[in-house]
């Protein structure tokens, strides 16, 4: 991958990657445009096979985080942390507050948040060493659980997309089938629940525990991750970690 390259071709302002020996921090920022303002995204936690594909990855985010900002009216550019890492074996607090002091040097040309493989726990660390941090817990002042937001962003846009397909935004009879069920599915669902929704829900997920939460709170039928794209649905919902449909 020629990065520079990349960066010209789609508007790139900014990569910068930083390790931390202490703590094993293996991490990229990057920015897109700051034309509007500084650049937010959150911070994606994720054990990328290759560091090629982890810059592409916080590349490609970075710039749909520019077109989020702009077209919900925010004063905000597009940007996107990253680090190399298992989520659910490599966290320490040692190491987010490594990430934290690394978003420090940016002097606020990033503002991070929660994404893929963080927490709000993992936000507090951050915190701890940088005031450029949104979407904390509510008792801290902040926004609290972004993926709460994002499942009912997505169930609005179901029900609109129902309507204009289908003539009534009812979700009732459908099938839909998620790829991936973390938090922001696990939001999803609920809202489809809540309401009453009478969906018949397919699910996969590399993770047995996610698979097994889906199971669990919508009798989902699990399939294997590769067999998500050939399942007979209405609606496909990619919920994890995007890129998947070209």
């Amino acid at each position: 991958m020629d990065v520079l390259n990349y960066m010209e071709r789609y508007g790139h302002e900014q990569v910068s990657i930083h390790a931390d020996k202490a703590t094993g921090l293996r991490a990229i920022v990057a920015i897109h445009d700051t034309t509007l303002g500084p650049a937010l995204g959150g911070v994606r936690i994720w054990a990328h096979e290759t560091e090629e594909a982890a810059i592409l990855d916080a590349l490609r985010l970075s710039r749909a985080m520019t077109y989020k900002s702009s077209a919900a009216g925010l004063d905000f550019g597009g940007g996107k942390g990253l680090i190399i890492a298992d989520p659910r074996t490599d966290k320490s607090e040692s190491l987010l507050r490594a990430f934290g002091r690394f978003v420090d040097t940016l002097g606020g040309r990033y503002i991070t948040t929660e994404d893929v493989g963080a927490s709000s726990q993992d936000l507090e660390w951050i915190a701890a060493e940088t005031t450029h941090v949104r979407g904390l817990p509510i008792g801290q002042g902040g926004s609290g659980e972004t993926s709460e937001m994002t499942g009912l962003g997505v169930y609005r846009a179901m029900k609109a997309c129902a309507k204009e397909i289908w003539g009534d935004d009812s979700l009732s009879g459908k099938t839909i089938a998620f790829q991936g069920f973390g938090h922001t599915a696990t939001s999803l669902t609920r809202h489809l629940l809540e309401q009453e929704e009478e969906v018949r829900f397919i699910v996969a997920d590399v993770n047995m525990d996610a698979v097994s939460h889906a199971h669990e709170l919508a009798k989902a039928e699990i399939v294997e991750p590769d067999k998500i794209y050939s399942v007979d649905c209405d609606i496909f919902s990619p919920s994890a970690l995007g890129g998947t449909l070209n």
